[in-house]
């Protein structure tokens, strides 16, 4: 545990107090006049920020949670579907989905102009709140779907057999047991989109919020002084999302008999026709929206537009040259390394701070929060400054890569881990460990087990966000060791939209595979440790 918290101290708070040190401290005395000079003129972005942060926050965990019922709790060879498709769909190529949503919304949208002959204007704070909450939804619905595996089927069943109609059942059993997932998934909704600086710049129009502003701080200006005071601006509401998040987790409530279930292959839990069918609704056109996306995406990289409409071709394909599937590579070995030791260090985190109450767990758990918070661009800047000189000089290196997308996403691993640790009885653990199971077998075999849900949602979290980031890396990239997103970005700021897009498919099949092969392996895995299990004397 102490490798992990000198990890978080020396990869996350010192470069973040490396930019602050760097701007406030000037001749080894403390200044306050950048406050001075950008609070008054950024309240406004302030409240813009806060805005979109709760619409967007509550729009995703309302269709998240009906997915997340529907997938536990209705029947029918179509539920199957859920888990694999919220992979899918949590991959989401940054900047295209933005410019696919104008091309089908926008003022001469597909479906705005062709098809309903509207003229409607894209931008502005409703379409960031949309984008944003598409972008979350699927990641969302898998935590709170991990949560609810962890329920255990008895209290349902109990609740059934007292006479509870389905919708009792749900309100008094199932949403108290889920409120710690709840507050988990919400607060990472709620961070992301007040750190999210790509989705306004590219469809927010005149409406700006604080991270925008620290994003053009630094680029237009490089007064990283005064990205770092909108930064500290950013934390105040992150802060008090957190104090809630807490809050709700401390108010949670876990059942003796995590993961059972009553009879393997049905749910615990028969849903009504009516409720049964608006849960359906609601997942399969949140399915069909994001397939709509993909299709726009695809479409673009195999037409091109002519003054008798569009037509297919393929000349598109001519931007995967060597150097580009080199970028590509590049970018899957990073994400892998950084998906599987996330996930690790992750879950280790929520356990200790959860379960073993370790000393100071909760300052670890706020630091490990910070990277999520702040703009990614000023995390970047952070590792230029904290590690170009020696002792630990990795500027320029694959290491400091890797590294800041680890801790950039470490956080997600941590919550996953504390909502599925919030409905697992200390009992279990207590009964191994009072017959004398050494604590490496219960973290093997006891533990990480029933964190399969997490792991699994955290790997592909990590590795999905190292394959699409580029905010926090883009200043840390050597320019002869380019990943792919820094190509795209490439393509996209010389206009070539169609190759973007070919760059684009190409990326997100790749991911696909990943996240599908992880998952597949982990759950082949647990299939022959099950196979082979051997109780322990």
């Amino acid at each position: 545990m102490l490798a992990i918290a000198a990890s978080i101290v020396l990869f996350i708070l010192w470069p973040i107090a490396a930019v602050l040190l760097k701007r406030f401290v000037v001749d080894g005395q403390i200044t306050l006049r950048l406050f001075q000079e950008v609070l008054p003129d950024n309240f406004q972005y302030l409240g813009n920020s806060i805005f979109v942060a709760l619409l967007s926050t509550i729009l995703t965990l309302l269709v998240a949670l009906c997915i997340a019922l529907y997938e536990n709790y209705s029947t029918g060879r179509f539920r199957n579907l859920v888990m694999p498709l919220l992979l899918l769909t949590m991959i989401s190529p940054p900047f295209v989905s933005s410019l696919a949503y104008i091309t089908l919304f926008g003022r001469r949208g597909f479906i705005t102009n062709t098809l309903l002959g509207l003229s409607s204007n894209p931008y502005g704070w409703h379409g960031i709140v949309i984008m944003q909450a598409l972008g979350e939804i699927s990641l969302t619905a898998l935590l709170l779907i991990g949560v609810l595996r962890g329920i255990d089927g008895k209290l349902l069943q109990a609740s059934r057999d007292l006479g509870a109609s389905t919708s009792e059942t749900l309100r008094r059993i199932v949403l108290p047991l889920l409120l710690p997932g709840i507050g988990a998934a919400g607060f990472i909704a709620f961070v992301k989109s007040l750190a999210d600086f790509g989705t306004p710049i590219v469809i927010g129009g005149n409406f700006s919020v604080l991270a925008t502003e620290a994003y053009l701080m630094v680029i237009s200006r490089g007064d990283i002084g005064k990205a770092a005071v909108i930064s500290i601006m950013i934390l105040v509401p992150a802060l008090i999302g957190w104090i809630f998040y807490r809050r709700t987790e401390s108010q949670g409530v876990f059942s003796n008999m995590a993961g059972i279930k009553i009879k393997d292959g049905e749910p615990e839990l028969q849903l009504g026709k009516g409720m049964k069918s608006l849960l359906a609704a609601i997942t399969w056109f949140f399915f069909a929206l994001m397939l709509v996306q993909f299709l726009t995406i695809l479409l673009t990289a195999v037409t091109r537009y002519s003054p008798g409409g569009y037509i297919f071709t393929g000349e598109y394909l001519k931007a995967m040259n060597p150097d580009k599937w080199s970028s590509i590579l590049r970018s899957v070995w990073y994400a892998f390394q950084a998906g599987v030791i996330a996930s690790l260090v992750g879950v280790l985190l929520a356990y200790y701070i959860e379960r073993r109450g370790i000393w100071g767990g909760r300052v670890l758990e706020w630091m490990a929060n910070l990277p999520y918070i702040i703009p990614g661009t000023l995390f970047g800047i952070g590792y230029i400054l904290a590690f170009h000189t020696e002792p630990l000089e990795l500027t320029g290196t694959a290491m400091i890569v890797v590294i800041n997308c680890i801790f950039r996403q470490i956080t997600v691993a941590a919550k996953a881990g504390s909502a599925v640790l919030a409905n697992i009885s200390p009992d279990i653990e207590n009964a191994a460990k009072d017959l004398g199971t050494p604590p490496v077998f219960i973290l093997k075999d006891i533990i990480f087990p029933l964190l399969k849900p997490a792991v699994l949602v955290s790997f592909v979290n990590t590795f999905t966000a190292t394959m699409m980031t580029i905010g926090s890396i883009i200043f840390i990239i050597s320019p002869n060791a380019k990943v792919a997103t820094v190509e795209l970005f490439g393509l996209l700021n010389q206009g070539f939209y169609g190759e973007a897009a070919v760059f684009a498919v190409v990326l997100t099949l790749l991911t696909m595979a990943g996240n599908l092969l992880f998952a597949w392996a982990l759950h082949n895995k647990e299939k022959e440790k099950d196979a082979a299990y051997v109780p322990y004397p």
